[in-house]
């Protein structure tokens, strides 16, 4: 009889999907449509409890670390939608104490009683997709509203005592200028979050901005507005953990996202969402969620859920691993991935060669160069 080690299973979150919004962002590639009352709010969340209680049978009795409600816009959610949804994840499933949940909120629902409503609720931390303050670039990027609504919105939420506020800004923004950039970091340093998701404008194929003309900055711009707004974020407290992370102290970095980059588990419920769960026995499961609330309602809650090939698993765990700024350590690779680190030796000496990755005795660090050919890098695993 062979005496198998005994992995520990990696800790698990929940993310919850609700896809309306009130307009799609001509920039968004996220899962989201129009909001139409065709399905009630009320109805959708009793199928994402439902949904819910499904994936409860493959977690193996876990407790919950951190609940993420995306969308699309959840701040379209009416307060006792919300808090019923929470009642109904806390009498199903089992959640830690001290557990982190978040809720994405839109400028464009401006409902202070709303918000303490949600605060009371449960809901610990606000996240807020401003990305600009500057009023004509925000105008450029099809979001409806201004400057003044924003920092009014921001300062509902600072009134709430105890909360944890991030704040969502872009670099990168058609027509923007290094001076707008500085303006909107300094703009949201004066209004001290907690947390600052600062990341670039991507252009990806399924957006309305992908066949347009679109007028973005140069690479050598955007590489600039990095790091002149890299050094403003640090020189005043923010520090930077992840790619497009940065938060004042430890305690205030997003849990939930790096229970993702830490190769972590999470239940994905709702239209479109994504799941991860390990089994007892060492197999990755991933769950992918019907994406048409119509046919969601209907109980057709998985679209596909198959087993991660043990080939594929190195990538996944790097695709992830590779955003923070931190080692990978070897201990961490063999007990989240259940492989052997010498199963992966040669492309980790190809990495090396081309001076993407530095070893250690005991982890690997990102070099740079690495950082900035992160898709090369990563080609090497796939």
């Amino acid at each position: 009889m062979h005496n198998k080690k005994l992995y520990t299973l990696p800790p698990i979150s929940l993310y919850i999907h609700i896809p309306w919004c009130l307009k799609k962002c001509p920039y968004c590639d996220f899962h989201s449509y129009k909001y139409s009352q065709s399905i009630s709010e009320k109805k959708y969340i009793k199928h994402i409890i439902r949904d819910l209680k499904n994936d409860k049978k493959i977690i193996s009795n876990r407790s919950i670390k951190s609940i993420f409600i995306g969308g699309g816009t959840p701040s379209l959610l009416k307060s006792k939608t919300l808090l019923y949804l929470l009642t109904e994840i806390k009498k199903n499933i089992s959640i830690s104490k001290k557990i982190e949940i978040s809720i994405e909120v839109n400028p464009d629902i401006n409902q202070k009683n709303k918000l303490l409503e949600y605060y009371q609720a449960g809901i610990n931390r606000f996240s807020i997709g401003i990305q600009t303050f500057n009023t004509n670039l925000l105008a450029k990027i099809e979001r409806k509203y201004n400057k003044k609504k924003a920092i009014k919105l921001i300062n509902s939420i600072n009134h709430i005592s105890h909360k944890n506020l991030n704040i969502d800004l872009m670099y990168g923004l058609p027509e923007q200028t290094i001076e707008n950039v500085l303006e909107d970091l300094y703009q949201v340093i004066n209004l001290e979050p907690e947390h600052i998701s600062w990341y670039q404008l991507n252009i990806e194929p399924n957006t309305k901005f992908y066949t347009q003309n679109i007028n973005l900055p140069s690479l050598q711009v955007t590489k600039i507005m990095h790091l002149e707004g890299k050094k403003l974020l640090e020189k005043y407290g923010y520090i930077q953990y992840e790619i497009s992370s940065y938060s004042k102290k430890i305690k205030y970095q997003c849990q939930h996202n790096l229970n993702y980059w830490n190769f972590g588990d999470y239940i994905g419920v709702g239209c479109g969402a994504h799941g991860k769960i390990t089994q007892p026995n060492q197999k990755i499961i991933r769950t992918i969620k019907t994406k048409n609330d119509n046919i969601y309602v209907t109980k057709k809650y998985i679209k596909k859920k198959y087993t991660v090939s043990t080939k594929d698993i190195p990538f996944e765990f790097f695709l992830n691993k590779f955003r923070l700024l931190q080692p990978i350590y070897y201990k961490d690779f063999e007990n989240q991935t259940y492989i052997k680190k010498n199963k992966i030796n040669k492309k980790i000496t190809i990495a090396i060669k081309k001076n993407y990755l530095i070893q250690t005795t005991n982890a690997w660090y990102i070099t740079d160069i690495g950082r900035e050919k992160i898709n090369s890098l990563l080609l090497i695993f796939l």
